[in-house]
């Protein structure tokens, strides 16, 4: 009874009532308060802590800002008391235009952020954004399935589909990288990734037992990119989809040096030609990377069906 008495006291300062009525509201920070208000720091910092040591309302730290919120059920009498007598006060309609203009200005400037970002989402950064970030979460959407790993190198990649898929096939051509990426699986407990010896231009894989075909960054460093196409039509089941990674078309030289590329990239309209010569259908072509740095390479992305 006693706290009853003493939150009755505490509600009789019309000050006190005004701030717990619009913390039932929306949860507010001191600012967002003197902006309602039109009251000092100290005013407002004095009755929060009053209604806070009798347990009225409780506070959160989001990052530099605090959050305060009244902890006062609906059904109890004290709310009922609270609507009642804030209702009374000449300042009520005032207080309760305030709050939504306030809520407004806090809606205008996330959409400002997001009206700034709009055309540059892609090329911002963005705490906690990041296409690795992005790789798992979609990883998640798909539904478990047999991926073939053309030119897997050590496997960095096949290591991540191997989280979520049925099974995964890494092929590549290099003794090494096929020991080194086989430990790894073996270390990180990869029961369902398989590493096998082979070139992408005659993959070690049964006709017709894929149903994802995967070349990431691997084209270019085969003799003959056709036959690759070709062989990973070989492999797929019906309805099963090519994916390719690979550099657009450039004129970087250096790159058959220093990154063994037999091929400078490849135009659109070469990958179509390779995917429609393989009769892969649903063919779907696009740049989906440009590098800001010289040599400017940009990445092409290819999709396609095997009917």
């Amino acid at each position: 009874m006693a706290s009853i008495l003493k939150s009755f006291r505490l509600l009789s300062d019309p000050t006190r009532l005004r701030l717990l009525r619009l913390l039932r509201e929306e949860e507010l920070t001191v600012a967002e308060l003197q902006e309602i208000l039109a009251m000092g720091q100290s005013r407002i910092s004095a009755g929060l802590a009053l209604l806070k040591r009798e347990g009225l309302v409780t506070d959160r730290r989001v990052g530099k800002n605090i959050f305060y919120s009244a902890d006062l059920p609906d059904d109890s009498p004290l709310a009922e008391l609270v609507a009642l007598a804030g209702s009374e006060i000449p300042e009520s309609k005032r207080d309760l235009s305030a709050l939504a203009f306030t809520l407004g200005k806090r809606k205008d400037k996330a959409a400002e952020y997001f009206n700034r970002l709009a055309g540059k989402f892609g090329r911002t950064y963005i705490p906690g954004r990041s296409w690795q970030a992005l790789a798992h979460a979609l990883l998640h959407l798909l539904p478990p399935m047999v991926i073939a790993d053309l030119g897997a190198g050590e496997g960095t990649l096949s290591q991540l589909l191997a989280r979520h898929a049925k099974k995964v096939l890494a092929i590549d051509n290099s003794e090494k990288m096929v020991e080194f990426g086989a430990a790894l699986a073996r270390e990180h407990g990869f029961d369902n990734l398989e590493y096998r010896l082979g070139d992408i231009e005659a993959p070690p894989i049964e006709d017709a037992t894929i149903d994802v075909a995967l070349f990431s960054q691997a084209l270019h460093h085969a003799a003959r990119p056709p036959r690759a196409v070709a062989e990973a039509f070989r492999i797929l089941k019906p309805g099963g989809r090519i994916v390719i990674l690979d550099l657009a078309s450039h004129s970087y030289e250096q790159a058959r040096e220093l990154y063994a590329h037999v091929w400078l990239g490849f135009s659109e309209v070469e990958l179509h030609q390779m995917l429609k010569s393989a009769r892969f259908r649903q063919i779907d072509i696009s740049t989906v990377s440009r590098e800001k740095q010289a040599p400017n390479f940009q990445t092409i992305l290819a999709t396609a069906v095997k009917p």
